[in-house]
């Protein structure tokens, strides 16, 4: 995770570029994280001004997640920006989720913990295959099958059908 450290001390005033390739081996670190595989590269604009910092993320990869309807990995593909103010002050704390304070003395930032922060956000809740050129669903078909079967068994249901009788009469 060193790599991920920012050094700013030294550098001029105004705006600088890294760049940064995320793999297996950054989510692999985050023990308790969701996210164990994927490909993100990100470019970090530093922009260094008297008593902050901005920095400007823009990420764009994929990230390798369970289907939430038919169980099978598939890599989902993510992009997307974020920014961060960093300002110096006399003590370490966090004004806001995008502003945080650091002291004076510091020479460099690690940016891992906002970089994993960064890119959970750009999972949605719900992880679901894509559609094929055709509108057919990605998701392993056995398994849509029986979610399918399981549905119309459900529907066949007398009960339900009273229960929305009763929903449309309100």
């Amino acid at each position: 995770m060193k790599d991920l450290k920012i050094r700013f001390s030294g550098l001029p005033a105004g705006k600088h570029q890294y760049r940064f390739e995320i793999g297996d081996w950054f989510f692999e670190s985050f023990e308790y994280g969701e996210i164990r595989q994927g490909k993100v590269n990100t470019e970090v604009e530093l922009d260094k001004q008297e008593n902050m910092l901005l920095l400007n993320f823009t990420m764009e990869g994929y990230l390798r997640v369970i289907c939430d309807r038919c169980g099978e990995e598939f890599d989902f593909p993510v992009s997307g920006t974020e920014s961060l103010i960093v300002k110096f002050g006399d003590k370490k704390e966090k004004d806001a989720d995008e502003i945080i304070m650091i002291t004076k003395d510091e020479y460099e930032i690690d940016i891992s913990h906002f970089l994993y922060e960064f890119i959970s956000l750009m999972l949605p809740y719900r992880k679901v295959h894509g559609e094929d050129e055709n509108g057919n669903s990605l998701c392993d078909p056995e398994v849509t099958s029986k979610i399918d079967e399981q549905k119309k068994d459900s529907e066949a249901d007398p009960r339900w059908d009273a229960l929305k009788k009763l929903k449309d009469n309100k």
